[in-house]
């Protein structure tokens, strides 16, 4: 039996197909969601009143083929690393898209509904799910130009005739934002006429109409089937261009926004247990605006920490990274951040918009190309381009040079992963960053794209080789990573609720103070390649005053009032009173 109708939603869902439809279709609208209700078994069943995060949740970002043996689908393959290595260090695993696709690694959908077969089938999806949970791409600003939806509407067939956009080509889209220098039209001959389509991201990347209103249906029912097959962590990819309308910016607009909200209306009616993660590359403050007032997003990419943590380890001067994190706001109840330095994209560079000079983003863009990266760019409204993200494994971006890996260089980088994980929010962590994964050279002569580069597929027995000898960069850094999330989950002050406080020690430290419940821990990272002494002292007060405190990480033990804690290059502790 349907679990009874939560009537707050439904009115708060009339009064959003009101602003997306208008008044004469909204009865229409709203019998369409409760009959949405029940599909593939989503909202038939009762949920526990479980928390949507906790200390224990942390993600690994992985495409379903990162890892590969030849003659097995991978992601059996990917099942067998996941079990074998990341238990009880990772909670949920995010399989980037896994559908069939037609460029783009898996961004350019095919068909919404399957499994790409050169990957396995939602039997290996699912089983995956056996140990972890589960997060999924919602890819819904666009699809592949060679799905049938594309080619129903090439063919006037309905109802996706009506399903993407046309656009005069002598319009003016002056206005328009583009993450991309890409033609924003491409023509397309169709059987009503030749037209031009809007393509945000590229001309196989067609646009879809979210102001039809069988647009958004199409994608609820799509939301409902990806729980129903397991996903917890729902992420929708390039939500911020999602709405159309010339003459604006076509980014973030407010249709953009209710369309959000209204998918959190519907979890909240029917699967409250499960997580809506917008994807937005922008300034911070564009970033939380997905937030709402609580009633948007659960959680946002915190876009704006890796290009910091990049920028203040480079530099040894965590300045702007301890101003930015001591600006952060409180926020709505059951909304939190999704912490991470790197992605199967590049290190966005936009989030620094405000609170990093220009001069400093390009020193930081001339290092990445020292180190071996490339910088990618955007097109501006005015026709000029400027930075948008640096292509570079983020490991290698920590480095001293292409070619070589020292000690100081897995120091640096596993700062910035601590860092990462102790901030409030929900840890994530990219593949490649858990295995030390070098530039793709090869990868990106091969493809031209300069992503490539962050995008290598193993192949599982060279990767095992590898993490079986502990000289190995990878080996250490899987060993000590996985080691800190195990810490890190035994620790309720780390639940992503848990109250944070940013302490200015000066350019040379990066402080937060994490509480719960009575619980506190201090966590103090050395952004300097150099043996350093720090004395607490009333800055840290109740540190100072407590008789003593042992280091989470090390065990270490500290007795005293006026403590003097020695840290080598590069190192953390986590100080609990």
């Amino acid at each position: 039996m349907i679990k009874s109708l939560d009537i707050h939603a439904l009115e708060r869902m009339r009064t959003r197909f009101n602003r997306l439809y208008g008044p004469s279709k909204v009865e229409h609208l709203l019998e369409r969601i409760v009959a949405l209700i029940g599909r593939y078994g989503v909202g038939l069943e009762g949920y526990s009143d479980v928390g949507l995060w906790d200390e224990t949740t942390s993600v690994l970002i992985t495409y379903g083929d990162m890892v590969q043996h030849e003659g097995e689908p991978p992601l059996q393959v990917l099942k067998r690393f996941a079990d074998r290595h990341l238990s009880g260090a990772i909670d949920t695993v995010h399989i980037l898209p896994f559908c069939p696709y037609s460029s783009d690694d898996g961004f350019s959908v095919i068909d919404y509904r399957a499994v790409d077969l050169n990957l396995g089938t939602w039997n290996d999806v699912q089983d995956i799910g056996s140990n972890f949970r589960l997060m999924y791409d919602l890819v819904l600003n666009h699809c592949s130009r060679k799905s049938k939806w594309f080619a129903d509407y090439v063919a006037y067939i309905a109802p996706y005739r009506d399903f993407f956009i046309e656009a005069d080509p002598e319009a003016d889209f002056s206005a328009v934002t583009r993450p991309r220098a890409l033609p924003l039209l491409t023509p397309v001959h169709t059987q009503h006429g030749d037209t031009h389509v809007w393509t945000t991201f590229s001309d196989d990347q067609m646009d879809l109409n979210f102001a039809n209103p069988d647009v958004l249906f199409e994608f609820l029912d799509i939301l409902l089937y990806y729980i129903s097959t397991g996903s917890t962590i729902i992420r929708l990819d390039a939500i911020a261009y999602l709405w159309k309308k010339i003459g604006t910016s076509c980014i973030h607009l407010e249709q953009t926004h209710e369309v959000v909200k209204l998918m959190r209306d519907l979890l909240d009616m029917v699967a409250p247990n499960v997580v809506l993660l917008t994807e937005t590359n922008v300034p911070h403050e564009e970033n939380i605006s997905y937030f709402g007032q609580g009633d948007e997003a659960h959680m946002v990419y915190q876009f704006s920490l890796p290009p910091l943590l990049l920028h203040g380890l480079l530099n040894g001067n965590s300045t702007f990274l301890t101003n930015w994190a001591a600006s952060l706001n409180d926020l709505p109840e059951k909304c939190t951040y999704f912490n991470f330095t790197a992605s199967h994209d590049g290190i966005g560079v936009r989030p620094l918009q405000g609170i990093v000079p220009n001069e400093e983003l390009n020193k930081l863009a001339d290092r990445v190309k020292e180190l071996g990266g490339h910088v990618s760019s955007k097109a501006n409204s005015d026709g000029t381009e400027s930075p948008y993200e640096l292509n570079i494994t983020y490991f290698d971006a920590l480095g001293d040079n292409p070619e070589t890996v020292t000690d100081l260089h897995l120091a640096r980088f596993l700062c910035s992963q601590t860092v990462a994980m102790e901030l409030r929010g929900v840890s994530a962590v990219y593949f490649h960053s858990l295995t030390a994964t070098r530039n793709n050279y090869a990868g990106v002569e091969e493809t031209g794209r300069a992503r490539t580069i962050n995008r290598l597929k193993w192949n599982e027995d060279e990767l095992e080789a590898q993490l079986a000898d502990p000289r190995s960069p990878g080996a250490r850094v899987i060993k000590e990573y996985t080691r800190r999330l195990q810490q890190r989950a035994q620790h309720k002050v780390f639940h992503p609720d848990a109250a944070q406080q940013i302490v200015n020690l000066g350019p040379e430290w990066f402080v937060v103070e994490r509480e719960w419940n009575g619980e506190r821990v201090v966590c103090i990272s050395n952004f300097t390649d150099q043996y350093q002494e720090l004395k607490i002292d009333d800055r840290l007060d109740r540190l100072n005053q407590a008789d003593a405190c042992s280091d989470i990480l090390t065990g270490r033990r500290y007795m005293g009032q006026g403590k003097v804690i020695p840290f080598d290059a590069y190192q953390t502790v986590w100080l609990q009173l």
